[in-house]
């Protein structure tokens, strides 16, 4: 079992998921993109998440959020449910959806980790060798003019959704400035110059790319021809300063030992522990105490 993460109120976050084996099972096409699109703005707003990028590649998808009421385990769980569920019966497949384990939450300390962050993300269709430019992408790709522009209207997709249900008729997503910056124009100045250098970069490293004709011939279950590299690192926080890096791990340590010695209590019937700030699971199914609750 992995160690506990700690779920903090206003933390951003670059949140990965990908497929079970790799397979195209995003795979971009208008029912796949509307039905991802329609249940991220549900989760967002039913949980007070802030949307501040997306990208959804054909095996994987990446967020850049901030999680203002410490609820990404439950915004997380409606979005990887509800997809899984809604495109697994579009594909005619009752196997798991997902890739085993968790998603990936990179906790991101400063501005600058933002921005880097949000390159990565913006850029990812150019570094996996798929267009040129990440606004060529077919699937889900959020523009940097959209944040903290309109929002973006989604209907409940036909497919799947009970009309009687609990999904409204129609969902919208609002894309918003990241925490440490100015205004949009401010975000934006800072982002979009480095998501030109690193696409330009990109594009001198790679000969060819795949194109949009050949994406879209793919299927859902065809795979990559060179699968990821097994035993990759997965890191919990991301802070290109080192000794912030420093004192963010060093809080990382001191939450998991001071978990690790209330469990054990906790375990041994002392239902009066206290648990540390950020404890998640444990207080949401059985009510254990935090510090700083309330």
């Amino acid at each position: 079992m992995s160690a506990p993460r700690p779920v903090l109120p206003g933390t951003t976050y670059l949140v990965t998921r990908k497929t079970a084996q790799g397979q195209f099972l995003l795979r971009p096409a208008k029912l796949v993109n509307q039905v991802f699109l329609f249940v991220l703005a549900v989760a967002a707003r039913r949980y007070g998440i802030r949307l501040h990028l997306f990208c959804v590649l054909s095996n994987h998808f990446h967020l850049l959020l901030t999680d203002p009421k410490a609820r990404l385990p439950a915004f997380m769980q409606l979005l990887d449910g509800f997809v899984a569920r809604a495109l697994n019966a579009l594909h005619g497949r009752e196997e798991a959806f997902w890739a085993p384990g968790s998603y990936s939450a990179v906790a991101l300390s400063a501005p600058e980790d933002i921005l880097r962050k949000g390159v990565y993300v913006l850029a990812n269709p150019v570094a996996a060798g798929l267009v040129r430019k990440g606004h060529l992408w077919p699937g889900l790709w959020s523009s940097p003019q959209s944040v903290g522009g309109e929002p973006i209207a989604v209907e409940r997709p036909r497919h799947f959704f009970d009309e009687e249900g609990s999904f409204p008729e129609q969902a919208t997503l609002r894309l918003q400035v990241p925490p440490g910056f100015a205004s949009a124009e401010d975000f934006r100045a800072r982002l979009c110059p480095g998501l030109e250098e690193r696409e330009a970069e990109l594009g001198r490293k790679h000969l060819s790319f795949l194109g949009e004709v050949k994406i879209r011939e793919q299927r859902p279950t065809d795979r990559p021809r060179k699968r990821p590299a097994r035993g990759a690192l997965n890191p919990r926080v991301a802070a290109a300063d080192k000794w912030k890096r420093i004192e963010v791990l060093g809080r990382l340590v001191g939450f998991l030992r001071a978990y690790r010695e209330a469990w054990l209590k906790w375990r041994e019937g002392k239902r009066s522990v206290l648990f540390p700030a950020g404890t998640y699971q444990l207080r949401v199914l059985h009510g254990v105490a935090c510090a700083g609750a309330g």
